[in-house]
């Protein structure tokens, strides 16, 4: 029962290692463009390390159309962006 216990233990340990590795980091940007029709946002950003993708602006999908209503443009923000169904997505948006 002992070694068990140990078992379930250290799986437990490792799992929340693994889950820290996932988590994804926020990236600062500004909003450039609030396109409510196209469900878009014109973000000039800083480096998406989970893309890899170099500072520059561009054109992304938001996964909650809320978001759109959220934020207005010149607006200074930190987001979180993935690929969702092959798309790059702001999934996250915090001012």
């Amino acid at each position: 029962m002992k070694s068990s216990t140990t078992i379930l233990t250290s799986f437990a340990i490792a799992l929340s290692f693994g889950s820290a590795a996932f988590a994804q980091e926020y990236t600062k940007g500004q909003i450039q463009k609030v396109d409510a029709a196209q469900k878009k946002l014109t973000i000039k950003h800083g480096e998406l390390k989970n893309l890899e993708m170099p500072a520059m602006t561009m054109v992304f999908v938001v996964a909650d159309e809320a978001m759109l209503e959220k934020v207005k443009e010149g607006q200074a923000i930190e987001f979180i962006a993935d690929r969702v169904n092959g798309r790059i997505t702001v999934t996250e948006i915090k001012k």
